[in-house]
C-alpha cells in the first residue's frame, strides 16, 4: 500500500518536472537514476531519500520544502488542491510553461488582462486601459 506522503511529495516532482518541461529521462540524467525510478518516485512506489530529495530539489531548483507544501491540507482547505484540482491537470501545467517563455513584459500584459477579465465577472463594469502600441503605424 502507497504511504500518502511518499503519493504528495511524489506529485510535487511530477508537477514540478512538467513546469520546466522535462521529460523523466532529464530528470533521471540530472540526479544519476534511470527515468523508471523517477516513474516509482512520481507515482509514489519507491520512497524517496533525504539525499536524493536534495539531488530533485537541485535539479527542479526548488527548496527540498517545496516537496511538503500542502502536505497538511485537506482538499477543501486547500481550494482546489484536491486529485481533480486545477494543479493537477496537465493544461493547467502547459498554460503555466507557455505563461513562463513568454517575455516579460508581455507576460505582464497578458496578468494584466487576466485580472481585468476576472473582475468583470463580479458584473460590476470596467474600462480596461490597454498599454498604448509601439509602433507608428
Amino acid at each position: 500500500m502507497k504511504n500518502s506522503i511518499d503519493l504528495h511529495i511524489g506529485q510535487r516532482v511530477r508537477h514540478r518536472r512538467w513546469l520546466l518541461g522535462m521529460t523523466q529521462q532529464d530528470l533521471a540524467q540530472a540526479i544519476g537514476v534511470r527515468f523508471q525510478q523517477i516513474q516509482k518516485y512520481e507515482s509514489g512506489a519507491n520512497r524517496i531519500s533525504a539525499s536524493r530529495l536534495w539531488d530533485l530539489a537541485r535539479a527542479l531548483d526548488v527548496p527540498v520544502a517545496f516537496f511538503y507544501t500542502g502536505l497538511g491540507e485537506t482538499a477543501s482547505e486547500a481550494g482546489r488542491g484536491g486529485e481533480d484540482g486545477a494543479m493537477h491537470q496537465k493544461e493547467t501545467m502547459d498554460l503555466i510553461r507557455a505563461y513562463y517563455a513568454m517575455p516579460e513584459r508581455q507576460r505582464r500584459s497578458l496578468f494584466d488582462l487576466a485580472q481585468a477579465a476576472s473582475k468583470q465577472d463580479s458584473g460590476s463594469p470596467e474600462v480596461v486601459a490597454f498599454p498604448a502600441s509601439q509602433s507608428a503605424a
